[in-house]
């Protein structure tokens, strides 16, 4: 048997041949420009982007690097064409090639132009751009919010022109306004302002404004966001959008209450110009104390002309005082009469109260008062004597009525063990437990058995023949008889 013979291919071990594979297309595509469109969009909690790019008939893997896609303009989105600079790579974990990103745009302002329309026409039928949200601005704000860059010339801006107009208390939340996180830090912004207490150390701005600088489509895309729109549209705080120049149009434009031209016109729009209100109220100043002097003036005038219609006050009150002197005079001697005349009745009552005359007053009212006791004393008598006699029939003819008193004539009360009255032998068994109530007690018995009830008259003794019906009674001229007394409506049954 002869031996086989030895091949004299080299043998790779997986991960050299893989390594070789990484240096093999990384040398030839070190640097691709590639324009597809975006399939999957998936950022890692690490930060980095994994992405698909993809076109009718093939697609390609990649990935950007945390700190490539954290300066991004725009936010990747799923069906936007794009164009990616970078380098083709291997993955030896997977097997598989993919593209190293170190550059994303979109494919021309036209790509994003069109994505910018569909979501605007989205918001829009939500109803977010509605001219009926939408809420005037406060004619003088105490307090301003304003969402921008700290370090940008839009708040120097913003500041130097509220403080040549009207200095205003300002309060700044500081946000990036360009780049992947700059949206995701405005929406922050407008809602922090909106969630701050009320009455807490950080006071609630009466405004909002949301300022940038201009720049490109890429560079002002964060304000085209969803999250910032949907934030500016639910702001219970007055919104002004400032973002780019005059010719420069994002979405919150469309969402916030006023849009201005720049964010130096938004301070404009914000506060008014304070030495035209000093001007404005001087003058309405002028005007109310020209005004009242023009009123006091015509009311002196009037005044004047209703004073020579009218009589001197010496002419008015001359008749006055005389009658006043002639009653004054009057009233001495009328007090002098009126004085005399209660003196001397004063003095016929008090002769009246002397002793002597009192103590016969007196024994003459006793004899009085006596005399009418003795004369009250028997009628009492007589009149309670007549209610003893009618309380005592009343009693008697009570009593007559009484089922006692027909007890006493020999019947009883039959009633059962629960103190049910028997009124029929259909109510009896044989056997049945009763109580006899007599007149004078009670006694307990039990029934025999019971006979049953006959309709001709009761039969003598065991024994004893039956009674011989007695003779019909000769007719006698029928005597009227008279009507029975009625009842009284008190006076209930016998039994």
């Amino acid at each position: 048997m002869t031996d086989a013979p030895i091949p004299n291919t080299p043998e790779y071990t997986v991960s050299e041949l893989s390594g070789a594979l990484k240096r093999t297309v990384e040398d030839a595509y070190g640097h691709v420009r590639v324009r597809g469109e975006l399939g999957r969009v998936t950022r890692a909690k690490s930060g980095h982007l994994y992405l698909d790019l993809k076109d009718e008939r093939a697609s390609l893997d990649g990935v950007m690097w945390k700190g490539v896609a954290s300066v991004l303009n725009f936010r990747p989105e799923e069906g936007l064409e794009v164009i990616a600079e970078g380098r083709l790579s291997t993955f030896p974990g997977r097997s598989k090639y993919q593209m190293i990103i170190e550059r994303l745009e979109p494919a021309g302002e036209g790509a994003l132009m069109a994505l910018l329309e569909a979501r605007k026409r989205q918001l829009a039928g939500e109803g977010l751009f509605a001219e009926e949200r939408k809420r005037a601005l406060p004619f003088l704000p105490r307090v301003i919010g304003v969402v921008t860059s700290p370090t940008g010339a839009v708040i120097r801006d913003i500041l130097h022109r509220l403080e040549d107009r009207f200095p205003v208390h300002v309060l700044l939340w500081p946000v990036l306004v360009q780049g992947e996180k700059a949206a995701q830090q405005i929406t922050a912004a407008i809602e922090g302002f909106n969630a701050l207490p009320e009455g807490g150390p950080v006071p609630i701005p009466d405004l909002l404004i949301v300022a940038r600088g201009g720049g490109s489509v890429e560079d002002l895309w964060c304000f085209n966001e969803e999250s910032v729109v949907r934030a500016a549209a639910a702001s219970r705080i007055p919104l002004i959008s400032a973002v780019g120049h005059e010719t420069d149009t994002t979405l919150i434009d469309y969402a916030s209450d006023r849009r201005a031209p720049t964010p130096t016109g938004a301070a404009e729009m914000a506060v008014p110009v304070r030495r035209e209100l000093a001007e404005r109220i001087a003058q309405a100043q002028l005007r109310l104390a020209g005004a009242l002097q023009r009123g006091v003036d015509r009311k002196a005038a009037d005044l004047k002309s209703a004073a020579r219609a009218l009589p001197r006050p010496e002419t008015l009150i001359g008749d006055a005082r005389q009658r006043v002197d002639y009653a004054a005079g009057r009233l001495e001697g009328a007090g002098r009469t009126l004085v005399q005349t209660r003196k001397s009745r004063f003095e016929a009552v008090a002769a009246g109260l002397r002793p002597g005359a009192l103590r016969r007053d007196i024994a003459e009212k006793n004899r009085r008062f006596a005399q009418c006791a003795d004369r009250l004393t028997p009628v009492y008598a007589r009149g309670l004597k007549q209610h003893e006699r009618a309380l005592e029939s009343f009693g008697a003819r009570l009593e007559s009525l009484s089922h006692r008193s027909v007890m006493k004539r020999g019947f009883a009360l039959i009633t059962d063990a629960d103190g049910r009255l028997l009124r029929s032998v259909e109510a009896l068994s044989d056997g049945q437990s009763v109580t006899l109530r007599l007149h004078d007690g009670e006694r307990a018995a039990r029934i025999g058995e019971v006979a049953p009830a006959t309709a001709g008259p009761a039969s003598g003794s065991e024994g004893e023949p039956p009674s011989r019906p007695a003779p019909e009674p000769k007719s006698r001229p029928a005597k009227r008889r008279p009507s029975p007394a009625k009842t009284p409506p008190e006076q209930g049954s016998l039994f």
